[in-house]
């Protein structure tokens, strides 16, 4: 059984490919599962790390606004278009994969495009609500069309019912408790706000929460447990030292990165967030409230879509970007964080919005598609 996926550009399409993928190694030892991505991409390094085979071929995205920089990128984004299309198919027939999976991203349409032509079995799955050009291109090509979450249905012009698969997420974020998270990391007895703008940083959540600390550090009501991103760190701290701020308080931590985020987000009692689709679902498995600032930086707003699927489940407030300051965010905090039922029933919501079986709902899917090809 050979299974072939292709996906790239963000982790958030990298990373349900791998998930599902290290699914089936763990299902079937001999099985070869390999993954085509745009070379020199992050999903290089990723795939490498996970141990699978990886195969490059040179992609790029079309930009929507009109420029003259634009305009010489689209030319360029042609070339590539026709040239990623010969690659893939020279691929797909070296290694004529079984079942062809994309998980979203530029580089998924070339390769789902040629594998249909070859009348290999195809899929694709979407992680986020609002459905990204790929996956709108696709969905008439592939044999199996699957969602992460039921409000992308509407906005696809589908041929059959899809699957509704949820996204796959790591296996910490289904197991930890609170209490033990808590213990393992040494927290003190207060409640927990977990903050974080992805893994690069968001400015302005940056800021928001620089803003939140300085009004409520001396409290000591809260615990705050903040990730700047790579390129904030050092200016957050500069910030808070020149506001007052002792680095030293107990309910103060401050880091860069959060590389055990499954770890934090299970002692979290509030967490402040993108609205990036993996993100989102661990969220849900999790249980967590959330106050959810989509990026706006984001192709079609998608993360204003997959945030406001939380907020219509109770599980979460939104603020969009352009409505965020300090007060804003203060009042949403305290407005939620001491008060028990409202936490209770917000994490509730967000517990009956998870699909914890995300991986095995694929996994099912894509041998479903091997036994009947």
């Amino acid at each position: 059984m050979h299974i072939l996926f292709a996906g790239g550009g963000t982790a958030g399409h990298i990373n349900p490919a791998l998930a599902v993928a290290q699914y089936i190694a763990k299902k079937h030892p001999n099985a070869k599962i390999s993954y085509i991505g745009k070379k020199g991409g992050m999903e290089e390094r990723l795939v490498a790390a996970a141990g699978f085979d990886f195969y490059g071929i040179d992609v790029a995205g079309f930009q929507r606004k009109i420029s003259l920089k634009n305009i010489a990128r689209n030319i360029s984004a042609a070339e590539k278009a026709i040239t990623s299309s010969v690659r893939a198919k020279r691929l797909l027939k070296q290694l004529n994969p079984d079942v062809v999976v994309g998980t979203g991203g530029y580089v998924s349409g070339p390769v789902l495009r040629q594998a249909a032509k070859l009348g290999l079995r195809t899929a694709i799955h979407e992680q986020n609500a609002f459905p990204g050009v790929t996956t709108k291109m696709l969905v008439p090509l592939v044999d199996t069309v699957m969602l992460a979450m039921v409000e992308a249905k509407p906005r696809l012009k589908l041929k059959k019912a899809p699957v509704i698969t949820g996204n796959p997420v790591r296996e910490d974020f289904l197991t930890l408790s609170k209490q033990t998270a808590k213990k393992d990391l040494n927290l003190p007895d207060l409640p927990v706000l977990l903050s974080a703008g992805g893994s690069l940083g968001a400015a302005p959540i940056n800021n928001a929460v620089l803003d939140l600390i300085t009004a409520k550090w001396k409290d000591n009501d809260i615990l705050f447990l903040h990730a700047t991103g790579k390129g904030g760190y050092e200016k957050f701290i500069t910030e808070l030292k020149a506001r007052g701020v002792d680095l030293n308080a107990p309910n103060l931590i401050i880091k860069d990165y959060i590389d055990n985020m499954g770890q934090c987000m299970a002692a979290a009692d509030l967490v402040i967030a993108r609205a990036g689709a993996i993100t989102l679902s661990e969220l849900s498995v999790c249980g967590k409230p959330s106050i959810l600032i989509p990026s706006p930086y984001v192709a079609e707003n998608h993360q204003f879509h997959n945030a406001m699927s939380l907020k219509r489940a109770g599980a979460a407030e939104v603020i969009e970007e352009k409505d965020l300051n300090s007060t804003k965010l203060l009042d949403t905090v305290e407005n939620i964080i001491h008060n028990n039922s409202k936490l209770t029933k917000m994490g509730s919501s967000a517990k009956e919005n998870a699909i914890p079986d995300s991986c095995k709902r694929i996994y099912d899917e894509i041998m479903r598609l091997y036994t009947t090809k």
